[in-house]
């Protein structure tokens, strides 16, 4: 390719600047072979002619595409040069903020000057196990690649940290060991790398300082060796300095400070501890080294007066500084002060004392501050080394070099020579490392290998150190006694001014200039013997050795036993000594005679030796400003420090190669575009990338095929660029041509149609308007037609109204003429009728009067005669016999009745005497026998009788009185209650509608609001829920973590010790303390819940740190469930006694077959009741021993103990006598009644006459059983009596009538009573109801009246608050209660279940001595057949073989075994075997076989701790042995599902609450290493999966130039993962839980988790490789993600939330197809990514890579605008997900529907000595 296709017209390039050191320019003219000049725009569209130097022809550097701006690796670039490293850095930290890129095998990291979030534990994780070359630049990738080489080539490695002050050099190496500690964390509880971490502060305290280009700036070199052991893990460290800069102690330039140390102990000198510092101290060893470094601050405060004679100098014996320094060092004040001014000079014959001079006295004062700083310094590092010493044996270590870089300031002295001496070294080691690795690559690619010319600064080196060199010098001229630095740069002038990297500066003769390998520095000479001398008198040492203080007598003795050497525990060849940096010192003669220059040399020697001898990689350190602003980029200053640092150097020795290197595979995808067609045909892509070559290529040293790579020169791949650029342009332009020339044509037939269709529409309209006229046409004829006849109409017809109105007035006219002569002839015929009826009305009245008079006239007549004539007939005898006829009837009927009464008369009066005759008579017989029974001795019992019986009368009608008045009283009470409640009611009803209406109003105006809240609060309800399970699960696993770490330590302790005597504990004697945190508490006292709980309360109080107010509550509910439960006993106990009795008293129906045997009776009734006695007795003995117990556990110190003890078993005794002598009372009583019953049933059968209570009138009703009981004993006496009483009455009338009426009075008593009972009950009830309701009412008044006050806000708020109040009350008083009722109906239950047995085990008894009897009673043998009984669904098995129970259903166990079997069968057998322990009442066979089962699947899962199958089996197992526990507890909350058959199979005597939660526990970590195996199997497939596998075939591109893969711990091969394998081992684990039996809802849990660390371990990725952060893997991600959606439905597992998890990951892919251009797209971008964080979103759009030129990148604009508007929200800082984060587990209850009589044991389970039961 000629140079002028290369420099054509738009082509850029760079030129050089003398701000900016390079700018980019385009030419506007083609270049041509001999040109001049060049026709370059600037980006300000200026134009400039660029002259051409045309002997050299240097033209100006081209300038890379766009596509390759921004590249990770500056090797990758296609034109390596200084413009295109120093545009593509500005460009990576100012637009991107990537303050890392590689150059090769060197990482360069600029300076940001500000706090950024990528460095903590996630990134960490993320970068954890990567290649190099996989991952975004960083300082962790460098160590990563440091630790993964020393792994796996068991060589140790360095990381050389180098760089300018306040480039940031200790920070990385901080940063590097912190991932160190991270990665390789010590396994020993030593915790050495947090000892490594904390050992930084104090050297940056102590050997920091201010400088004016860094605030905390290194005055020293370190190199920290990291000691690791056979499994990485640290065991310890060490330290070696590099030249303290001591001057600093006496004198800082402007603008700078001292170190550190000194202003910290100066802004503490106010504290107590430091106020006997005049600047005593507790603490030896830290205010020793306080007090050592006061008194530098007081020396270097003493003043020095000069005598006169200006040859000696004196001290004041009163300054308070020198006695301040003396007392803090402890060595005398006199002797400081004279050779302070003094010193001895010793020669051969004699010793002198000389004066010293005022400047010899400060030299020798401030030599003295800096020695004893200097010794204070390397005193703190040696301990240092010695707290991070360990005796372990090291096998490798990796070395933290953190060192100063290349140094040039205006002046240059002893120290920058140094340091710059020592870069020289640093440089050299870097280039033959770099050039040897270019060697390895070559020899690995087998291409011919060819020198490649690099700078050698060994001849820079060997002016340093060589012979006679610039040091050899220096330390010749300070042995010279007149000695100077002028004499010193004479000689240097003198000795090699020839050399090429040593001149002379013109303007001075002390200043000599090296040519050093990144820059001449000019270095002046005044102070250079000084410092190489660092003379320290001997006498001023001698007094310090004296010193009465042991650690200052220590830094000034000789060293007698050096600190022995280190060594790397590998062979003899690799061996490296670690020695202090300083060599020993000797004797003090010589001590002071070796100079610094020569320990310096070597020291850096010995750092040269280890540095060879390890494997290096380096950091170089970059600082972007001076002005210390965050993201500020000075090119200047940045290419000053790359040229320093060996960045450029290295750009160089990779162009002067084969810098572009790409794998076939790449370079195929890339460039396929220039294959031809046939080509593609081959197979075989090496030979295709071949040809391609070879023809567009015609160099053939441009390029070079190696075994996997091809390599190329510099330029070529831009040059191949362009070409794919060209074609791609070519075959554009081809497209469009057709495209445009297809819209052509679709345009053109647009515009045809479109042209048809406006003639047609135009003919249309046309022939429209014609049609239109003519219709108009016709219209308006039509219209004139119709006009004319309408007006011919109108005149028509106004001419006929007129007509008619003519007519109308005519005839009106003459119809009124008509009218009024009609009516006038109307009126006067009305008047004449009128007229004539008056006339004929008044002629009927006159003669209808006259006939009136004339009728009455005649009436009076004929009257007057008939009543003449009737007097004259009553005068006759007829009428008066008439009316006698009915008198006589009446007469007849009076006396007839007269007869019948006086007949009546007569019977009732002979009645009446016979009644009289015979009452007398009796009346004379009872005299006489009253007289008889006088006269007879003794009282009469008639009398008594009859006085009993009225004063039964009286008290029976006073009884009655009473009951009357006491029902009166009770109804008018009743009603006046029920009145006042009424009303209550009425008014609380009153108050309740008020009340709904202000809720009613008070939700209408908030429901909205409460509904939010509501929704907010069960999310945070919700969530902490979430964060409470979580960690406690997380403290599961750092328990189960803990426990590991322990088992680790003991086989450590076993292998190292390896003693043949070692002894192992019996398997016996193993308990679950020792693998669980929960104490296992006996129940072997039978359904004792309290007892439990007590023990619990015990066992809580002694070894947890119970909260105080929860114990209390604890203590309260234990006591109130000790009382229900003996009010429950007391109540069962009377129940049990009431029952007895009934059956006792119940009088038999039928005729019985009485046992004569009486004692018989008697023994049996005493038995039971001893028995009952006796159970009671043992409970309550027990429940006092236990309280006596308690209360002596807490009264320990107390001296009443004793006698409380002793007073409570004196009660206990004297209740046990009183019990005893009321159980004789109850037995002779209960014999009474049967012999009463016995005597009562003979009299029945001898007098049947005589009936029981079943004829009296109230036998029917209902009667207390006391009262019947009574009532029972009264009819026995009486029937004992009834002898008595029957020479009295013979019939036994008087008898039966007294006691019936006895019995009755009883009865009625007794009603009475207990009506009155429940009537004072009623009234106290219905009196604590209304006095509640009261309160209720008051409290709803006052709250009420409160509301009103408040405004409507606080009304809603205490509305509400009120509400749920009340609600929260009345649920904790249910729960309370159905608490109680619960535990009551257990306790009952398995009481009930006790009484059963104890039933059973009685009828058993019985039946068995009877059987015992029947067999004595017969003659001959019988041969008894046992009956078949099905199996219970339990095992039985014999104590010993509980080993091999575990053994062959635990440890050896295979999963592979039970492929055919019931899913979770060791669990089952496991619980049958727990069942009949249970079943026996065997609780130590319980506890031992529970602790054994989970010891031994602890120990199957850590043998198997990365087999999921197992683990995934006894995952199920586990969880199926919780559940069986819990269905089968006898809790009803577990019972609900249960079958009848499956109760049955219920534990009887034991709860096991304690081991399901250990076993809870159990499964929670089984679960955790489930998850942590399924994640060790996916995460290698994940990304190269999910971003780096084409799930689409051609859509996403390679990497321009490809990545150089510089990390050399890649493995070869193709490790390269799809879509299909991440399905397929899905599919594995699914397959395998189903089959195994787990349940549904942990294995949606599990791929939940499994989804979330995809979508974490991709998204971190994504966030830290720019390669992939392109539109193509946008729909790589969403076509890849869409594929795991699919499975999940498939699977039926989309319930499971793992979509979810995966949504940050769906919006990052949705991100980088986004167009990302204007205002709007910014704000889709915000509304969208809601599950990214701001940090996220900008880094991926920081990243986004176009892979191809017509791709545009993100503007920093743009990017801009969304941190904006993205400011609002409060999203973390942190920018990786966590991809170690884990959901918290949930096992939720899940019973079995098959019963433990269903379970068939196979036999290749070997458990043959198992019995069914």
């Amino acid at each position: 390719m000629s140079v002028g296709e290369l420099y054509s017209q738009c082509t850029r390039v760079w030129i050089p600047d003398p701000d900016e050191v390079w700018r980019s320019a385009e030419l506007t003219k083609d270049y041509k072979e001999g040109d001049k000049s060049l026709q370059l725009r600037l980006e300000d569209e200026t134009i400039l002619e660029y002259p051409i130097d045309v002997q050299r022809n240097q033209l100006p550097f081209l300038r890379n595409p766009d596509i390759l701006v921004g590249e990770n690796d500056l090797t990758a670039l296609s034109y390596l040069h200084e413009p295109a490293v120093l545009h593509n850095l500005k460009v990576r930290f100012l637009e991107s903020n990537h303050i890392y890129t590689y150059c090769g095998i060197v990482l360069v990291a600029i300076n940001p000057y500000e706090q950024l979030p990528i460095y903590g534990q996630d990134v960490i994780y993320a970068y954890s196990g990567q290649n190099m070359g996989d991952m975004d630049p960083h300082i962790f990738a460098v160590a990563e690649e440091a630790y993964k080489q020393m792994a796996r080539d068991e060589k140790n490695q360095s990381i050389i940290v180098s760089g300018e002050s306040g480039a940031g050099k200790t920070v990385s190496a901080k940063y590097a060991m912190r991932y160190f500690a991270t990665v390789g964390g010590s396994a020993s509880e030593t915790n050495i790398e947090e000892k490594v971490l904390a050992s930084s502060p104090i050297m940056e305290a102590i050997g920091n300082a201010k400088t004016t280009r860094n605030d905390n700036s290194s005055r020293f070199g370190k190199y920290i060796q990291i000691g690791f052991d056979k499994r990485y893990h640290i065991i310890g460290a060490n330290m070696r300095t590099y030249l303290l800069e001591k001057s600093r102690v006496v004198f800082q330039a402007d603008d700078e400070r001292n170190y550190h140390i000194f202003y910290q102990l100066c802004a503490a000198a106010g504290l107590p501890e430091f106020k006997e510092l005049a600047l005593r101290v507790r603490e030896s060893h830290q205010i020793s080294i306080f007090k050592i470094i006061a008194s530098i601050l007081h020396l270097g405060s003493v003043e020095i007066q000069a005598e006169r004679d200006g040859d000696s100098c004196s001290i004041s014996p009163q300054d308070e500084h020198l006695s301040n320094f003396c007392r803090l060092l402890g060595v005398e004040h006199s002797q400081m002060e004279h050779w302070l001014c003094h010193r001895k000079l010793v020669t051969t014959s004699e010793t002198y004392v000389k004066t010293m001079s005022l400047q010899q006295v400060i030299n020798a004062r401030n030599a003295l501050a800096k020695h004893i700083y200097a010794q204070l310094f390397s005193w703190i590092v040696e301990h240092i080394n010695k707290a991070l010493h360990t005796s372990l044996k090291q096998h490798s270590f990796i070395g933290v070099l953190d060192i100063y870089g290349f140094e040039t300031f205006e002046v240059n002295s002893f120290e920058q020579f140094c340091i710059n001496y020592a870069n020289e070294k640093l440089q050299q080691q870097f280039n033959s490392h770099v050039f040897k690795l270019e060697q390895e690559e070559y020899m690995k690619e087998q291409i011919p290998w060819t020198l490649i010319d690099f700078y050698d600064n060994q001849p820079c080196i060997d002016l340093i150190e060589a012979k006679l060199g610039i040091l050899d010098l220096l330390d010749e001229e300070c042995k010279v006694p007149k000695g100077t630095d002028q004499n010193w740069a004479q000689k240097l002038y003198d000795r090699h001014s020839s050399s090429q990297h040593f001149q002379k500066p013109r303007m001075s003769n002390t200043a000599f200039i090296i040519v050093h390998f990144a820059d001449k520095v000019e270095y002046l000479s005044d102070g250079f013997l000084e410092k190489n001398r660092d003379t320290v008198y001997e006498e001023q040492i001698n007094i310090l050795k004296a010193s009465k203080f042991p650690l200052v007598a220590d830094l000034f003795h000789d060293d007698k036993d050096p600190v022995p050497a280190t060594t790397s525990g590998k062979g003899s060849s690799s061996k490296i000594s670690v020695r202090s940096a300083r060599p020993p010192m000797k004797a003090s003669n010589k001590e002071h005679k070796k100079t610094v220059g020569h320990q310096f040399r070597t020291s850096l020697h010995l750092l040269m030796e280890t540095l060879n001898a390890t494997t290096p990689h380096y950091v170089r350190c970059i600082k972007p400003n001076d002005e210390k602003l965050p993201f500020h980029f000075d090119p200047k200053r940045a290419v000053q420090q790359l040229r320093a640092c060996g960045v450029l150097e290295t750009i160089r020795i990779s162009a002067a190669g084969y810098p572009s290197r790409w794998a076939y595979h790449d370079f195929f995808n890339r460039y396929r575009v220039l294959v031809k067609k046939r080509e593609l045909a081959n197979t075989d892509k090496k030979a295709i990338c071949r040809s391609v070559l070879e023809n567009l290529i015609k160099d053939p040293d441009k390029f070079q095929f190696g075994r996997t790579k091809i390599f190329f020169r510099a330029g070529q791949v831009a040059y191949l660029e362009k070409l794919r650029a060209d074609k791609f342009r070519t075959a554009t332009i081809m497209i469009q041509k057709t495209v445009r020339g297809w819209l052509q044509k679709v345009k053109y037939r647009r515009l045809k149609g479109a042209t048809l269709t406006l003639q047609r529409y135009c003919r249309g309209h046309l022939a429209r308007r014609l049609a239109e006229h003519l219709r108009r046409t016709r219209a308006a004829v039509v219209l004139q037609k119709h006009y004319r006849m309408q007006r011919a109409r109108q005149a028509y017809q106004r001419v006929r109204r007129a007509a008619v109105v003519i007519q109308a007035f005519t005839r009106a006219m003459f119809v009124r003429r008509t009218y009024r002569q009609v009516l006038m002839e109307h009126k006067a015929t009305t008047i004449q009728k009128h007229v004539r009826g008056w006339m004929a009305r008044r002629h009927f009245q006159r003669l209808r009067d006259a006939a009136i008079v004339i009728q009455c006239a005649f009436r009076m007549l004929k009257a007057r005669r008939e009543l003449k004539a009737l007097r004259i007939e009553a005068r006759s005898a007829e009428h008066l016999k008439r009316l006698n006829v009915g008198m006589e009837n009446k007469v007849v009927q009076l006396q007839r009745k007269i007869d019948e009464q006086n007949k009546e008369f007569k019977t009732l009066s002979e009645q009446l005497s016979v009644t009289t005759s015979t009452y007398t008579m009796e009346v004379e017989r009872l005299k006489k026998e009253l007289a008889h029974y006088q006269q007879s001795p003794g009282e009469d019992p008639s009398l008594s009788l009859q006085e009993e019986v009225e004063s039964l009368r009286t008290e029976l009608q006073r009884a009655h009185s009473e009951r009357k008045i006491l029902e009166d009283a009770h109804s008018r009470e009743k009603d006046e209650l029920r009145k006042r409640v009424a009303d209550l009611e009425q008014e609380n009803a009153l108050l309740k509608d008020e009340k709904e209406q202000l809720n009613n109003q008070i939700l209408c105006q908030s429901k909205d609001e409460f509904a939010q809240n509501s929704v907010k609060e069960n999310l945070l309800v919700k969530k902490e829920l979430e964060d409470e399970r979580s960690r406690y699960q997380n403290l599961v696993k750092e328990y189960s973590q803990l426990e590991q770490r322990y088992d680790n330590l003991r086989d450590e302790m076993t292998i190292i010790k390896q003693t043949p005597g070692h002894r192992r504990n019996p398997s016996n004697q193993s308990s679950l303390e020792s693998d669980s945190n929960y104490p296992s508490i006996s129940t072997s006292d039978i359904g004792d819940t309290e007892d439990a709980l007590q023990q619990v309360e015990e066992i809580g109080l002694e070894k947890a740190a119970m909260d105080m107010t929860v114990f209390l509550k604890l203590q309260k509910r234990v006591r109130e469930l000790e009382q229900e439960r003996k009010k429950l006993q007391v109540q069962l106990e009377k129940r049990e006694q009431q029952d007895s009795k009934k059956v006792q008293v119940e009088p038999p129906q039928t005729d019985i077959d009485l046992d004569p045997d009486a004692d018989l009776a008697y023994n049996s009734l005493k038995r039971q009741e001893l028995e009952s006695e006796n159970k009671k007795l043992k409970n309550d003995l027990n429940e006092l021993r236990k309280a006596v117990a308690d209360q002596a556990m807490q009264n320990n110190s107390s001296h009443g103990s004793p006698d409380s003890y002793s007073l409570l078993l004196n009660q206990l005794k004297l209740a046990h006598e009183e019990l005893e002598v009321r159980k004789e009372e109850v037995l002779i009583l209960r014999t009474q009644i049967v012999s009463a019953d016995q005597r009562r049933l003979a009299g029945r059968n001898a007098e049947p006459n005589i009936n029981a209570r079943s004829s009296w009138p109230n036998s029917e009703k209902h009667v207390d059983q006391e009262d019947a009981i009574e009532a029972y004993h009264g009819v026995c006496q009486t029937n004992s009596k009834t002898e008595d009483w029957g020479y009295l009455n013979e019939d036994g009338e008087l008898g039966l009538a007294y006691q019936g009426l006895k019995q009755v009075a009883r009865l009625l008593e007794a009603q009475l009573q207990a009506q009155s009972l429940e009537h004072e009950e009623e009234v106290e009830r219905l009196k604590s109801q209304l006095e509640a309701l009261k309160e209720e009412m008051d409290k709803q008044q006052q709250t009420f009246c409160q509301t009103l006050l408040l405004s409507p806000e606080a009304q809603v708020e205490f509305g509400i608050q009120q509400e749920i109040s009340r609600l929260t009350n009345e649920n904790l008083d249910l729960k309370e209660l159905v608490e109680k009722l619960e535990k009551n109906e257990r306790k009952l239950k398995k009481q009930l279940k006790i009484y059963m047995k104890k039933a059973q085990d009685l009828e058993a008894a019985q039946a068995l001595a009877q059987s015992e009897r029947k067999r004595h009673e017969l003659n001959r043998q019988v041969t008894v057949q046992r009956k078949e009984k099905d199996f219970q669904g339990m095992l039985e098995y014999h104590k010993e073989d509980e080993a091999l129970l575990i053994r062959n259903l635990v440890t050896d166990l295979k999963p592979q075994m039970l492929s055919g079997a019931v899913p979770c069968l060791p669990a089952y057998i496991l619980y049958m075997c727990i069942r009949h322990a249970d079943y026996t009442n065997d609780d130590l066979k319980v506890h031992s076989l529970l602790t054994s089962t989970i010891n031994g699947i602890k120990k199957v899962l850590k043998k198997h701790n990365d087999d999921f199958e197992m683990t995934s089996f006894w995952l199920s197992n586990t969880c199926r042995l919780l559940h069986c526990l819990k269905q089968y507890s006898g809790d009803e909350g577990f019972m609900t599902q249960n079958t009848a058959k499956q109760n049955e199979h219920c534990l009887k005597n034991f709860d096991l609450t304690e081991y399901r939660q250990v076993l809870s526990d159990l499964s929670i970590q089984i679960y955790q290493q489930l998850i942590k195996i399924a994640e060790g199997m996916l995460q290698p497939m994940i990304v190269s999966a999910m971003l780096e596998n084409e799930s689409i075939q051609g859509l996403s591109g390679v990497k321009p130039t490809g990545y150089r893969k510089r990390s050399s711990s890649m493995a070869d091969g193709d490790n390269s993962y799809c879509l299909e394998a991440i399905i397929r081992q899905m599919n594995a684990f699914h397959t395998v839980m189903c089959d195994q039996g787990l349940d549904p809802e942990i294995i949606l849990q599990v791929f939940k988790q499994l989804f979330y660390m995809i979508n974490a371990v991709t998204l971190n990725n994504l966030l830290l490789r720019k390669d992939v952060c392109s539109w193509s893997t946008g729909m790589q991600l969403r076509y890849n993600i869409s594929q795991l959606e699919e499975w999940l439905r498939g699977r039926n597992l989309h319930q499971s939330g793992a979509v979810q998890t995966m949504e940050p990951l769906i919006q990052a892919a949705q991100l980088l197809q986004l167009k990302k251009k204007t205002q709007e797209d910014a704000e889709a971008i915000c509304s969208l990514c809601t599950s990214l964080s701001t940090q996220q979103i900008v880094k991926i759009l920081n990243l986004y890579t176009p892979l191809n030129e017509f791709e545009e990148r993100v503007t920093v604009a743009f990017i801009r605008t969304i941190q904006a508007q993205l400011q609002e929200r409060n999203d973390p800082q942190q920018l990786l997900l966590d991809a170690k984060h884990m959901f918290p587990v949930v096992f939720p209850f899940n019973p079995s529907s098959l019963t433990m009589d269903s379970i068939h044991i196979p036999a290749c389970l070997n458990l043959e000595f198992l019995n069914e039961v």
